[in-house]
């Protein structure tokens, strides 16, 4: 199936395809010759790594993630510096595996992709369905194959490094102690609402607060936009595909839908068990029964002894020659309809076999692949509506610029509003580029013009024009005095507990009694209590502390304070550690922990091993590459 993939993707729709997932990039005030000399990011052992490798990959991780284009400039040469080492270690790794002969057949290659849970269609694989997703995601068949490839190549490399990897029973043991072990604990808690319900905010802090913080409080800049969209997936539904289209197509198609001529035949199966005489005899009684007029579905439920076909009559289904060799396919495709014959012999024991219908050969049925054909037809329908309603667009923008009910009139569609888009959100286009980058282009975005007709996927095309534009700004106080209010609120009320837990730790380190001054700091206290690293409902945060500090003695508990998770503050004191019981854990908990020590302990071992090759490997850094203005500055 997967040959027919390649297939279609060879010629011109790879192309397009491809175009799609190319990024163009300028770069601007960039030392880099293209033409030759440094037009490489890195050289790993005289394999390069191309400038147009590395930018793509830094562009793709700044499209996942936006918010990495506002760090500092500094920041994002980190960025770049560590995209780049990753680059160099992943081809170090494909470089050792072309070495070391790890491959990837073919047909294996075809198999894992089938089964891919995304590309089925009712559990089986189905083309349309991933050729579909796949171009959704902006990859091409041969680029997700490719992709695909290495990582099964690379699933080998880490299979075989971690099954060398060993936990010793010393250290399993350790493990299970660990994860069993429990400490007697004291915990007094400092709650921040508590505290924050005696602090007063005055008018007077609050606008001294909003003019020393003047990069709070700030609003993004923003546009509404008109806009008007080709949806293809909404053309779809108006599309009506008549019978008499439907039958045409069908006719057409036929040669698509060839089938073999099949058989529907029921049988009654007597296997030989340890007596193959006694079998033989048994199935010539049923044949004469048969033949005297009992029905044989009454037969083949009482004496076949196949337990698949024996509950519906015998009733083997519709079979090609193929699907039914041996003699008792000679037997059934020498028969005629109503024909009761056998004994036939096959490996399992003696068939007696009635032919029950003959399928001849020729195409399927129309209804069989009625629902294809129309998807396709369909499909066809709306491939045209929505390239001509393009063209309209692309005629009507020519003879009305700037004219958005005239282009609306033009292609029967509605102008659509948008408030509140940004340059990280485009609203009903989420983060788009595309649309973003058409929308606050700078003549559509202050020159007050409509844009092109910009492709947003596969499916979408729009046009758009900027009704208003909100520059970035900051909030009035008066917009924002309750945030604020709130911030320093906040901040005095955890000034409040943080010291009340200092005075607690203080009177701990002169003698007094735990609970006497926790009460005394206005912290509420707990009785003591057995805690495990696992079930607890203390604080994670709290309780990954407690379990992190060292042993208390017999005489000097343990003790410390620790933000907690609600942003309070909690006090601690272990008293006492009980070493955990292996057998007190449940043998699935215990087989799976010794499976993760295995995992970590490989995980390492293939790190250690990456790091050794980069040890050994020959390369050359392109700085220039690294340095260069990137595309969002």
């Amino acid at each position: 199936m997967l040959t027919q993939i390649r297939e279609k993707f060879a010629g011109g729709v790879a192309i397009v395809i491809l175009g799609t997932i190319a990024v163009s990039f300028i770069f601007f005030g960039t030392n880099l010759d293209f033409s030759g000399g440094n037009a490489y990011a890195a050289k790993v052992d005289g394999s390069e790594i191309s400038v147009l490798e590395f930018e793509s990959d830094y562009r793709a991780r700044l499209d996942a993630n936006p918010s990495l284009a506002t760090l500092p400039a500094e920041f994002r040469a980190q960025l770049r510096q560590n995209i780049l080492n990753a680059l160099v270690r992943e081809r170090l790794i494909d470089l050792y595996l072309d070495d070391a002969g790890y491959q990837i057949g073919e047909a294996f290659l075809d198999e894992s992709i089938q089964r891919i849970p995304e590309f089925q269609l009712d559990g089986v694989f189905n083309l349309e369905t991933a050729e579909a997703l796949l171009l959704q995601n902006g990859y091409s068949i041969q680029g997700f194959k490719a992709a695909q490839r290495r990582q099964l190549r690379l699933s080998q490399l880490q299979r075989a490094i971690g099954g060398t990897s060993l936990v010793t029973p010393a250290q399993y043991r350790r493990y299970l102690n660990l994860v069993a072990e429990q400490r007697l604990v004291t915990v007094a808690e400092f709650d921040l609402a508590s505290a924050a319900d005696e602090v007063t905010v005055t008018d007077e802090e609050i606008e001294a607060f909003y003019a020393s913080n003047d990069s709070l409080y700030l609003l993004p800049e923003s546009a509404t936009i008109e806009y008007i969209e080709l949806n293809r997936v909404a053309l779809a539904d108006s599309v009506t595909i008549s019978e008499e289209a439907l039958n045409e197509y069908y006719l057409e198609s036929q040669d698509r839908y060839l089938q073999d001529e099949q058989r529907r035949a029921s049988h009654i199966l007597i296997l030989f068990n340890d007596d193959e005489a006694a079998a033989e005899e048994s199935a010539r009684a049923i044949l004469a029964r048969a033949n005297a007029g009992e029905p044989f579905a009454d037969l083949a439920k009482s004496n076949s002894m196949d337990g698949g076909t024996a509950a519906g009559g015998g009733d083997l289904g519709a079979l090609t020659r193929s699907q039914l060799p041996g003699e008792l396919g000679a037997e059934v495709f020498n028969m005629q309809v109503g024909d009761i014959s056998g004994p036939v012999r096959s490996d399992f024991g003696f068939h007696i076999v009635r032919l029950d219908d003959i399928l001849l050969q020729g195409p399927l049925p129309l209804d069989q692949v009625r629902g294809e054909l129309l998807t396709e037809l369909r499909d066809r329908e709306v491939e045209g509506v929505f390239r001509d309603l393009a063209r309209t667009a692309s005629n009507a923008l020519f003879d009305h610029p700037n004219d958005m009910p005239a282009i609306a009139s033009a292609v029967g569609l509605e102008i659509q509003v948008a408030d509140g888009v940004q340059r990280s959100n485009a609203g009903p286009f989420g983060n788009n580029q595309a649309a973003i980058d058409a929308i606050f282009g700078e003549r559509v975005l202050n020159g007050g013009e409509t844009s092109e007709l910009v492709e947003i996927d596969a499916n979408r095309s729009a046009i758009f024009k900027v009704s208003a534009h909100a520059p970035a700004s900051r909030q009035p106080l008066d917009e924002v005095r309750e945030q604020v209010a709130a911030t320093i609120r906040d901040e005095k009320a955890a000034s409040i507990v943080a010291g009340r837990a200092d005075q607690l730790m203080q009177a701990l380190d002169s003698g007094e009694a735990f609970a006497t001054a926790a009460t005394a700091a206005n912290a509420v206290v707990a009785a003591p209590a057995l805690l495990g690293r696992q079930g607890s409902d203390l604080d994670q945060t709290v309780l990954a502390e407690i379990f992190s500090v060292r042993k208390p003695t017999q005489d000097a508990p343990v003790r410390g304070r620790v933000a907690n998770e609600s942003g309070g503050y909690t006090v601690y004191s272990v008293e006492a550690v009980l070493p955990g019981r292996p057998e007190s854990i449940p043998q699935a908990d215990r087989f799976a922990g010794k499976e993760q020590l295995a995992q970590q302990a490989g995980g390492s071992d293939y790190m250690a091993f990456v790091e050794s090759l980069v040890e050994r490997a020959d390369i050359d850094i392109n700085e220039d590459a690294i340095a260069a203005t990137d595309l969002l500055q």
